[in-house]
């Protein structure tokens, strides 16, 4: 007779995957949010010694900087991203559980904290840009390995389990923006914003490895990990009995048998990994790269203008999106079987000429054919609801597909792989 399941008392393990999911892109949101301080590091005033052939050059070399930042920090985030979650399939079974979370968390700590120090170290405009973009590589390349742990571990337990971790990543972007309006609104320097932004990074990092170092404590999942062990058990035993019968064939068995069940995983779940995959190459590549350069049509000059990329383009991207992640723990469709999953994931394509549209400075070629404010922040509506709703939508059915549901129950271990499996998400 099964054992039955105990209670997650006091929610503590779904505060504990909410924390782990606040504290995997609470550190890349501020730094996207801080975008204003890393441009303003890639355009400071040149010596009076230089020339004024070398000044002119210099300065078009740092325009270039400054201009080409958003771009380049999406494409560091993006390829680094892709790649990882890819490597992350085949991680799970080579670097234990442990380590690749811990890991991660205290490389991501040493970033930010490299980071922090940086703010007051006066650096020429190259160095600071390089310097950055390192970062920006190293903190999404682990970013990755460690989102893609979490929701394997989120896979061992219920289903339920894989909201809180889209969710506390949702609220790290909402966390982010109000922190950068209440920047703007208290007059603070750039670069002491900046700095508050990179140390409260760290201390959410550091609670999140508290956190997980919490988590293996709880009976709740104690129960879950123990039913892992027992299928390991059982699984070493069986392949004791086949190796005392004939040890070669065994061997040869057990290998081809672990080759057939992971391609069977990617054969039943590539449809939901690519469309998280593609989801997310659609927002990042939108936002902030291109929704962070629009300009108000209403605010001639006024406060308006100084609010509203934080208020129209992160906090209310964030916050839908935060909504739209929230959502799939109550409502669900459309089902997984459904067309209208992948269509809409496919659909989302469309924002990013209705973006381009919009009023973003400095353009030369296309019309502003969106000139409201208005129209912008109903684009950023649906573009994060769709977001946040859509990519968790898939995250959630991944460890649910039908034909592997009961294989699944019985063994926690392939749940694990399976939604291992999935790309991770960095919005």
């Amino acid at each position: 007779m099964a054992t039955s399941s105990p209670k997650d008392r006091y929610f503590a393990v779904w505060m504990i995957f909410f924390m782990l999911g606040l504290g995997t892109l609470l550190p890349w949101n501020f730094f996207m949010t801080a975008t204003m301080y890393f441009q303003s590091r890639l355009k400071e005033p040149l010596s009076t010694e230089v020339s004024a052939n070398q000044s002119k050059e210099a300065g078009d070399n740092h325009s270039i900087l400054e201009a080409k930042f958003n771009n380049m920090m999406t494409l560091c985030a993006m390829l680094p991203l892709l790649l990882c979650s890819c490597l992350n399939s085949f991680l799970h079974s080579l670097i234990p559980q442990r380590l690749r979370v811990m890991g991660s968390l205290f490389i991501i700590l040493f970033v930010f904290i490299i980071t922090a120090v940086l703010v007051k170290v006066p650096l020429k405009p190259l160095p600071f840009f390089s310097i950055t973009v390192v970062k920006i590589i190293i903190n999404n390349s682990f970013g990755a390995v460690l989102q893609g742990s979490l929701f394997g571990m989120a896979g061992l337990l219920p289903t339920s389990y894989t909201t809180p971790i889209m969710s506390g990543q949702g609220l790290a972007g909402t966390f982010a923006a109000f922190a950068m309006i209440c920047a703007i609104a208290s007059g603070s320097e750039l670069e002491d914003a900046a700095f508050g932004y990179f140390i409260v990074a760290c201390v959410v990092v550091f609670l999140s490895i508290l956190s997980y170092i919490l988590l293996p404590k709880l009976k709740f999942f104690q129960f879950y990990q123990e039913r892992i062990r027992k299928q390991t058990s059982d699984d070493e035993q069986n392949t004791v009995i086949l190796m005392n019968i004939e040890v070669k064939d065994a061997a040869a068995d057990e290998k081809e048998l672990h080759s057939t069940s992971t391609m069977k995983i990617f054969k039943k779940i590539w449809v939901l990994a690519f469309s998280v995959c593609f989801t997310f190459t659609v927002t990042i590549g939108t936002f902030p790269a291109i929704t962070a350069d629009t300009q108000s049509t209403l605010a001639e000059g006024g406060s308006w203008e100084v609010y509203f990329i934080p208020v129209s383009c992160f906090l209310l991207f964030n916050l839908c999106d935060w909504t739209g992640r929230s959502l799939t723990a109550v409502c669900m469709w459309p089902g997984r079987d459904s067309l209208v999953l992948p269509v809409s994931i496919v659909a989302r394509v469309l924002f990013i000429p209705l973006f381009m549209l919009c009023n973003v400075q400095p353009r030369l070629h296309l019309p502003v054919f969106f000139q409201h404010d208005g129209f912008f922040i109903a684009f950023i509506v649906l573009f994060a609801f769709s977001n946040g709703y859509l990519a968790s939508l898939c995250m959630c059915y991944g460890p649910k597909y039908p034909s592997w549901f009961e294989q699944c129950e019985r063994s926690p271990a392939l749940r694990s792989a399976q939604v291992d499996s999935c790309p991770a998400t960095n919005t």
